[in-house]
């Protein structure tokens, strides 16, 4: 039987969805028994939420006044120690998951499994390569724990319902001084988390300046949607680059994904072939994002998008 352990990604005594995907991923191991670690100054709040997601069967806490802000050379060691034991060690494809598991995975001696979007078997997962152009099977060793990041996109988020048992851990292991929490900087928006958004307005560089993409908040603030952007558009500074959406920014699986004025380049692409419903506005006809479309409109957006809000 399989024994996986998820670290769970949490910030500011919130826990993100992408932990819910990660036991998806897991629950699709054979014969996994799922636990679920999670590393705080104060894990008691995080920790009954994980608790209540379908299918952990424990929570594991570890308390720790290093740990009130996630930085990964002072956590992989303590997940390391913790793995002993676990035959799977998973984190989310997200920056936190990319940051943390490659660490984790050097301290266990193993190569990582990056970016899971199937599991064909116990040691044996599917990931997508050159831009998600091609998708390639990889086995690990079965005599060595996987450790793995888990492609959020490609996991339906896990449902409530469960009761796992939380139980507090003591890790004694030696943490680094060389690396230190300084400060956080974040942008704050009322507006859904871009990469937990069911519905998604993006905007690209036909918009044309910062004051133009105004249209573009307004549309996703009508629709109580998450805001994206392109890198074009990101580049030439009408954004800030955490709306960037594609593969050197996020990937991102909305129920409705609004592509405004982007021509579809397949680095933005790569960020959206998973979301339910794609609807592409662009007055060149030829653009390649109407080749994934499921609806596309051909036009002037400065004339369709006030139109478009004024029928919501």
């Amino acid at each position: 039987m399989s024994k996986i352990l998820i670290v769970a990604e949490h910030l500011g005594g919130q826990l993100n969805s992408s932990t819910a995907r990660c036991v998806s991923c897991a629950q699709a191991v054979a014969g996994a028994e799922i636990h679920v670690a999670v590393l705080s100054d104060a894990p008691e709040a995080v920790a009954a939420e994980v608790a209540r997601i379908a299918g952990v069967a424990k929570v594991i806490t570890v308390a720790n006044a290093a740990n009130a802000h996630p930085v990964a050379q002072v956590l992989a060691p303590q997940v390391a120690k913790l793995a002993a034991g676990y035959s799977h060690v998973f984190g989310p494809s997200t920056t936190f998951g990319k940051d943390l598991m490659p660490c984790v995975a050097a301290l266990l001696g193993v190569a990582q499994v990056s970016d899971i979007m199937a599991v064909e078997g116990t040691h044996v997962f599917k990931r997508p390569i050159y831009a998600g152009n091609a998708i390639i099977t990889v086995e690990a060793p079965s005599s060595m724990a996987v450790v793995g990041t888990v492609r959020t996109a490609s996991w339906p988020a896990a449902g409530n319902g469960g009761a796992a048992a939380v139980e507090a851990a003591s890790v004694d292991v030696a943490l680094p001084s060389h690396t230190r929490f300084v400060s956080l900087q974040q942008g704050k928006s009322d507006r859904p988390d871009l990469q937990g958004a069911s519905k998604v307005v993006s905007g690209g560089r036909a918009l044309g300046s910062a004051e133009a993409f105004k249209i573009i908040y307004s549309l996703a603030d009508k629709m109580g949607a998450g805001v994206g952007a392109s890198r074009a558009a990101v580049d030439a500074g009408y954004v800030p680059n955490e709306l960037q959406v594609g593969q050197t920014g996020k990937i991102i699986a909305p129920e409705l994904y609004v592509a405004i004025g982007i021509s579809g380049a397949i680095q933005h692409l790569t960020g959206i072939k998973d979301a339910g419903t794609i609807v592409a506005i662009n007055k060149d006809a030829e653009a390649p994002i109407f080749e994934i479309a499921d609806f596309g409109l051909v036009g002037d957006l400065f004339q369709i998008v006030p139109e478009l809000e004024q029928s919501l």
